[in-house]
């Protein structure tokens, strides 16, 4: 018995396995064009980002391309400069005044600090037609592992589609205002060597106050008119989630229409249908999205996003709270309304609900 656990012991380090490296080649920056300009009202933005492929060192690392020469051409030949902001490197942006024209095609040409050239196809501008009404639904969404599920706001557009065209609709989420209300008789500062066990120190001010948000756009809403082309329909347009604040008294939104090319739209489509993966072993494989931009200096070279040229059309929506048939736990910040970012205590001017 002593010998073969002697022989046994003998054995094992011959079973023992060398770990094999795998050698992945570091992943190439890819340029990432993302904007719209539009017959609304400006200044329109396209950012320029390169992100890494898989395998780089700097993989999910997202850079600004900064330095370039962004530049918006016309049919005409008119030519509109961008300028590059200050406060958000990669961001360039029209002048205020620029609004496209429907009829018109426009190309976005990008000139990098690098000296690297890259254009889109042209994207021709069509016209929009308003939103007639917007209807308010509750929306529930099951939260794994927590009772409560997520909630929102759904809005339904209705839009009479003109019968002598083709159109493929696109919907944002414009800049949203909402009544913030908070607790400032709760306020309790930081511990100190002069309040060393947080002794409550309630503020008389301020309660409610009107707070600013830009448009929060989670999902992405777009349709073709080959089910309704001629008819009223009525197609959902937007969400806006219900975090505990935004829907504890009022809150309003500009809901933003865009009429886009067929090509967006395929884009678009494809983009959603990528986010929407669940994630199971029968869905395919992330694929890398080609858009409408192209490198003059290599046409093989990989370039992601999409340049946008759309007619648009809004429309301004109140949500009162009574209007949610279900409404998330109410949110507490124990403090003055006016400490929390974007709120002040002044409505807007046009604040009319």
């Amino acid at each position: 018995m002593l010998r073969r656990l002697i022989y046994l012991f003998l054995l094992l380090p011959l079973a023992c396995i060398d770990p094999y490296k795998v050698e992945v080649p570091e992943g190439e920056q890819l340029l990432t064009v993302e904007g719209i300009i539009s017959t609304g009202p400006g200044p329109h933005a396209i950012t320029l980002t390169r992100s890494a492929t898989y395998g780089s060192v700097f993989e999910g690392l997202i850079r600004p391309v900064s330095l370039a020469t962004v530049v918006i051409r016309d049919n005409e030949g008119n030519v509109t400069f961008l300028t590059e902001s200050e406060n958000a490197k990669g961001s360039y942006f029209t002048p205020a005044g620029f609004r496209a024209q429907v009829g018109k095609s426009y190309t976005l040409q990008i000139l990098t600090a690098e000296g690297k050239v890259f254009t889109s196809t042209p994207e021709r501008v069509e016209s929009v037609p308003p939103i007639a009404s917007l209807e308010v639904r509750t929306v529930t969404i099951p939260n794994k592992g927590i009772e409560t599920p997520r909630s929102g706001v759904q809005l339904i557009a209705e839009i009479d589609d003109p019968a002598d065209q083709n159109n493929f609709y696109f919907w944002r989420n414009g800049p949203a205002v909402y009544i913030l209300e908070t607790r400032p008789d709760l306020f309790t500062p930081r511990p100190s060597p002069e309040n060393p066990n947080r002794t409550p120190q309630p503020k008389p001010c301020c309660i409610q106050c009107f707070r600013s948000e830009v448009g929060n756009n989670q999902s992405l809403f777009v349709v073709n008119d080959d089910n309704f082309n001629g008819l009223t329909a009525r197609v959902p347009a937007a969400f806006i989630e219900d975090d505990g604040l935004r829907f504890v008294n009022k809150f309003r939104m500009d809901l933003k229409q865009y009429s886009i090319s067929q090509g967006a739209y395929r884009f678009l489509r494809l983009v959603k249908q990528q986010a929407e993966i669940s994630g199971s072993i029968f869905d395919p494989p992330p694929a890398t999205i080609r858009g409408n931009m192209i490198s003059l200096d290599n046409p093989d070279e990989v370039v992601l996003g999409y340049f946008m040229a759309a007619g648009e059309t809004s429309r301004r929506i109140y949500i009162d709270k009574d209007d949610l048939t279900f409404k998330q736990i109410r949110a507490i910040i124990p403090d003055d309304c006016r400490e929390v970012a974007g709120a002040s205590t002044n409505p807007p001017a046009d604040w009319n609900p």
